[in-house]
């Protein structure tokens, strides 16, 4: 919220220059808490995702070996604890899948909520193909290994398309604020040039769409970056 009501401020402030408006603008401020939730959980699912990567390739390889499912995660697991330690995202899971396995919960029922709880697609798609070799008796470590790898690929996909558009994510931060250093810089350079734009009701409106026209290009440009693989 504080990040919220920062934001309102600074913009309240640089097209209107404007308190009655900052106070209009300050319950959209409460935006700022679902746009830090949703930011959150994408982080912790491209956490998550990197580490899944490596964890199927050693749950593939475990099952490929003859290993049972459960064997397999408790395999997985003590590599895993040496790569992110103990804490780590995945290590948790599957310990926790390890445990729920033990209590005699069906294995495709165990996968189905972990892809539930982790919201990624790849997951889904495991647990998937998991319950269809388990039913059709076929030969459950190769196939798994087969699609263990898709996902491997997918992912390092994913992260080269990070890696190529993180200059353009830093660019398109510094563009996000070319706007309010020109309007200081001009400001502190020339005093009251931006009067007629604050002070008359067509340069009001004026503002109002420059702001509209940010608000959309900030919006266009987080949509560009936003590549799906």
């Amino acid at each position: 919220m504080g990040k919220g009501a920062a934001a309102c401020g600074l913009l309240s402030y640089t097209f209107f220059r404007s308190f009655q408006i900052f106070l209009w603008m300050m319950p959209f401020s409460l935006i700022g808490l679902v746009i830090e939730r949703q930011y959150r959980l994408e982080r912790r699912q491209k956490e998550l995702a990197g580490q899944f990567k490596e964890g199927i390739m050693l749950l593939a390889s475990s099952l490929s070996a003859g290993f049972s499912i459960e064997n397999a995660l408790a395999a997985s697991v003590e590599e895993l604890s040496m790569l992110y330690g103990s804490n780590g995202l995945i290590v948790r899971e599957f310990n926790f899948m390890v445990q729920q396995i033990r209590t005699n919960r069906p294995v495709e029922q165990v996968l189905e909520d972990f892809s539930a709880r982790s919201g990624l697609e790849d997951v889904q798609n495991f647990a998937e193909v998991f319950t269809v070799a388990k039913r059709s008796s076929g030969d459950t470590g190769s196939i798994m290994r087969h699609t263990a790898e898709i996902i491997r690929d997918k992912l390092q996909v994913r992260e080269e398309i990070i890696t190529m558009t993180s200059s353009r994510q830093f660019e398109q931060k510094i563009m996000n604020m070319i706007p309010f250093f020109i309007v200081f810089y001009v400001e502190h350079t020339s005093p009251g040039f931006f009067d007629q734009m604050y002070g008359t009701s067509i340069g009001r409106l004026l503002m109002g769409a420059c702001l509209a026209v940010y608000l959309a290009s900030y919006t266009l440009a987080k949509k560009i970056l936003a590549i799906e693989v």
